[in-house]
């Protein structure tokens, strides 16, 4: 009898599908589109875990500011599809969106930064606020979680359990007049750089530091082939929850202790220090 594939897996191999259809090609001299050129290892490690996704397409490389679009919404799509079916892990009104990087209102639409709407309002009035605070208030992530809040009809389902006076002023209640709750900022790298990394690791610090009220899971999802580039985002602590890696079975299985002695004991580091997961775990995380 043939053994029932869990959903998480079909959609994981629906994402990987999407990607081996756009952006994760080969170009005509069999250079995977996520690898480094210059870079020996990284060529034939992309190029093996690859192989192992699926059926790689030859066509010109989609350039890079395009492909981490198409990474982002692939991102989303497969988070909406697994997320969305814990609910009963989870409950809530939940969604997720790809925030545009020239969407000036970005993360203030949401109650733990809708004070930066105020703050940038008094930047635009006031030059000299702009050379005091700079622009690391303006946060875009690149995918976020979110939750409606809730009717207290909801909240009183099964009991009277709050009312007109009674812990009134919590974000969770409509009647509290909060805005929609970030529960997640999920930000997608392509493939790691230095600047990369560091763009990622100081955005989740504007994070932490800009927030009115709980911090929300911060987290990257990457498909960098190179485990030391990996490891210089996922490394330490105070500001990524965790970095997910878009096929880590796939990687590890490439990278082993014979041909990559250093790179595997990297990754080992990583996942053993739980610092590195793949993107099928994600989900659940998210219903921490």
């Amino acid at each position: 009898m043939k053994r029932e594939e869990p959903f998480f897996a079909e959609a994981r191999r629906r994402f990987h599908k999407a990607l081996l259809e756009s952006v994760l090609t080969q170009d005509s001299r069999g250079i995977v589109s996520n690898a480094d050129d210059g870079n020996a290892a990284s060529i034939v490690i992309a190029r093996n875990m690859a192989q192992l996704l699926g059926q790689i397409k030859t066509q010109v490389k989609t350039k890079g500011q395009t492909a981490g679009k198409v990474f982002e919404n692939e991102c989303r799509v497969f988070l909406a599809e697994t997320f969305l079916k814990l609910g009963h892990l989870r409950p809530g009104q939940w969604s997720l969106q790809v925030l545009e990087q020239r969407d000036k209102q970005g993360i203030s639409r949401f109650e733990q930064y809708s004070h930066l709407s105020a703050l940038a309002k008094a930047v635009i009035q006031n030059p000299d606020l702009a050379t005091v605070l700079g622009n690391d208030y303006l946060i875009t992530p690149d995918i976020v979680v979110f939750r409606e809040p809730v009717d207290d009809k909801d909240i009183n389902q099964s009991t009277m359990l709050v009312d007109a006076h009674t812990a009134a002023r919590s974000p969770l209640r409509k009647s509290s007049g909060a805005q929609a709750l970030i529960h997640s900022s999920v930000s997608c790298k392509w493939t790691l750089r230095s600047d990369r990394a560091q763009n990622a690791r100081s955005e989740a610090l504007n994070l932490i530091r800009n927030r009115k009220g709980r911090v929300p899971h911060i987290v990257s999802i990457t498909a960098e082939p190179l485990p030391g580039r990996i490891a210089s985002l996922a490394l330490g602590t105070s500001d990524l929850d965790c970095v997910y890696h878009f096929a880590l079975p796939e990687l590890l299985q490439v990278v082993s202790k014979d041909s990559y002695p250093d790179a595997f004991e990297t990754l080992r580091t990583l996942v053993d220090g739980k610092r590195l997961r793949d993107i099928a775990d994600l989900p659940l995380d998210l219903c921490i």
